[in-house]
Protein backbone atom coordinates (compact mmCIF):
# COMPACT_ATOMS: atom_id res chain seq x y z
CA UNK A 1 0.00 0.00 0.00
CA UNK A 2 1.20 3.50 -1.06
CA UNK A 3 1.90 6.01 1.81
CA UNK A 4 -0.13 9.05 2.00
CA UNK A 5 0.94 12.53 1.59
CA UNK A 6 1.18 13.16 5.29
CA UNK A 7 3.14 9.87 6.08
CA UNK A 8 5.33 10.56 3.12
CA UNK A 9 6.14 14.13 4.89
CA UNK A 10 6.14 12.67 8.33
CA UNK A 11 9.35 10.50 6.75
CA UNK A 12 10.79 12.95 5.39
CA UNK A 13 10.98 15.43 8.28
CA UNK A 14 12.29 12.45 10.50
CA UNK A 15 15.26 12.01 7.79
CA UNK A 16 15.85 15.84 7.89
CA UNK A 17 15.75 15.93 11.66
CA UNK A 18 18.17 13.35 11.60
CA UNK A 19 20.40 14.86 9.07
CA UNK A 20 20.57 18.15 10.98
CA UNK A 21 21.51 16.45 14.30
CA UNK A 22 23.98 14.45 12.74
CA UNK A 23 25.35 17.91 11.48
CA UNK A 24 25.49 19.49 14.23
CA UNK A 25 27.45 16.27 15.72
CA UNK A 26 29.90 16.91 12.98
CA UNK A 27 30.31 20.02 13.58
CA UNK A 28 30.81 20.79 17.29
CA UNK A 29 34.26 20.75 18.41
CA UNK A 30 32.57 21.63 22.19
CA UNK A 31 29.97 22.47 24.16
CA UNK A 32 30.91 25.45 25.98
CA UNK A 33 28.89 25.58 29.37
CA UNK A 34 30.54 28.04 32.31
CA UNK A 35 28.41 30.72 34.64
CA UNK A 36 28.14 34.00 33.37
CA UNK A 37 28.10 36.76 36.59
CA UNK A 38 25.91 39.67 36.24
CA UNK A 39 28.57 42.25 35.19
CA UNK A 40 29.22 40.33 32.61
CA UNK A 41 25.39 38.92 31.50
CA UNK A 42 25.06 43.16 31.81
CA UNK A 43 28.21 43.89 29.02
CA UNK A 44 26.38 41.18 26.78
CA UNK A 45 23.33 42.71 27.09
CA UNK A 46 24.25 45.97 26.10
CA UNK A 47 26.26 44.52 23.10
CA UNK A 48 23.42 42.68 21.88
CA UNK A 49 20.86 45.32 22.21
CA UNK A 50 23.37 47.83 20.28
CA UNK A 51 24.94 45.35 17.47
CA UNK A 52 20.70 44.01 16.91
CA UNK A 53 22.13 40.19 18.18
CA UNK A 54 19.28 37.95 19.56
CA UNK A 55 21.12 35.25 21.16
CA UNK A 56 24.09 34.55 23.30
CA UNK A 57 25.71 31.90 21.69
CA UNK A 58 25.72 34.22 18.23
CA UNK A 59 26.90 36.84 20.38
CA UNK A 60 29.93 35.04 21.65
CA UNK A 61 30.61 33.38 18.04
CA UNK A 62 30.77 36.98 16.39
CA UNK A 63 32.97 38.44 19.44
CA UNK A 64 35.65 35.35 19.16
CA UNK A 65 35.84 35.45 15.07
CA UNK A 66 35.60 39.17 15.43
CA UNK A 67 38.36 39.57 17.68
CA UNK A 68 40.23 36.56 15.96
CA UNK A 69 40.90 38.67 13.17
CA UNK A 70 43.06 41.69 15.20
CA UNK A 71 46.77 41.74 14.67
CA UNK A 72 48.71 39.84 17.21
CA UNK A 73 49.51 43.34 19.24
CA UNK A 74 46.12 44.29 19.24
CA UNK A 75 44.70 40.99 20.18
CA UNK A 76 47.53 40.84 23.24
CA UNK A 77 46.32 44.59 23.73
CA UNK A 78 42.77 43.63 24.35
CA UNK A 79 43.44 40.71 26.30
CA UNK A 80 45.37 41.97 28.49
CA UNK A 81 42.33 44.16 30.51
CA UNK A 82 39.32 41.75 31.98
Amino acid sequence: MAKSGAERMRALRARQKLRDSERAERLTAFTLNMPVYQGTADCMERIKSVAGIDENADLVTRAIHNISKLPDEALREIMKNP
